[in-house]
């Protein structure tokens, strides 16, 4: 599958991930110049969470981003539906089958989540929204998830915000971005597919209104790097 669909199939998109698993840290490094870095520390800071507190990481890949609440002392949970994630993530972590180190890795889909009603106090998924079939869906099971008066912070892809340079960040998506990703050795139908989906992905306050729909609280965006990303952050009513 290499172009966004809206009906995405959720066993296509992960076998996808599955053949990306390997360097999709590096390619991401790389195709981002340095911001994923810099968007993984704006999420964390938003999540805010401390020793006591558990984390759900929805998309969590590798775990990379799920180390950035461990580090603050919270507890986390890095959860995916691509086994090859998670296999390159358990292995990186120095865990076993079923956990890293100090991180369990667990497999589930986003419109299905395989946890107890009101467990977490955080939960959030970075650039990865855009991949569950159904978005509504999974937004109401991360509701369910979460405690009352707990947090949701959503970084996704989103709509430039400056028109001089919208026309030249689509330039490099649709042409650049692929062929970046197969320089960097990754599979560079999947990079197609991500242009094609961030194309296709509503703008910020169109995910805002989906998000209230879904039953949050309290929602707001805050924009990063002129729009490329921007970081919604909601709660659970008490």
């Amino acid at each position: 599958m290499t172009r966004a669909q809206l009906d995405k199939q959720p066993d296509e998109v992960a076998a996808m991930f599955d053949r990306t698993a390997r360097r999709y840290d590096l390619v991401n490094d790389v195709i981002s110049l340095g911001q994923v870095r810099l968007w993984r520390k704006a999420v964390a800071a938003a999540v805010d969470a401390g020793p006591g507190e558990v984390v759900l990481d929805l998309g969590a890949g590798t775990g990379t981003s799920t180390d950035s609440f461990t580090a603050l002392g919270a507890r986390a949970i890095a959860c995916d539906f691509s086994f090859g994630m998670l296999s390159t993530g358990v292995r990186r972590h120095g865990g076993n089958a079923l956990s890293g180190q100090g991180v369990p890795f667990i497999a589930g889909d986003a419109m299905r989540l395989p946890f107890a009603d009101d467990s977490f106090d955080a939960v959030t998924i970075s650039v990865a929204l855009r991949n569950v079939h159904d978005t509504e869906l999974a937004l109401r099971e991360m509701l369910r998830v979460t405690r009352p008066g707990g947090r949701l912070v959503i970084l996704e892809f989103s709509h430039v915000t400056v028109p001089a340079f919208d026309l030249v960040y689509r330039e490099y998506l649709m042409r650049l971005l692929p062929r970046m990703a197969k320089v960097v050795g990754s599979n560079d139908d999947s990079y197609e597919y991500l242009a094609e989906s961030i194309r296709a992905w509503p703008d910020q306050p169109t995910l805002a209104s989906t998000i209230r729909r879904a039953g949050w609280e309290r929602v707001a965006w805050r924009n990063l790097t002129m729009g490329i990303v921007a970081m919604h952050r909601a709660f659970k009513a008490v």
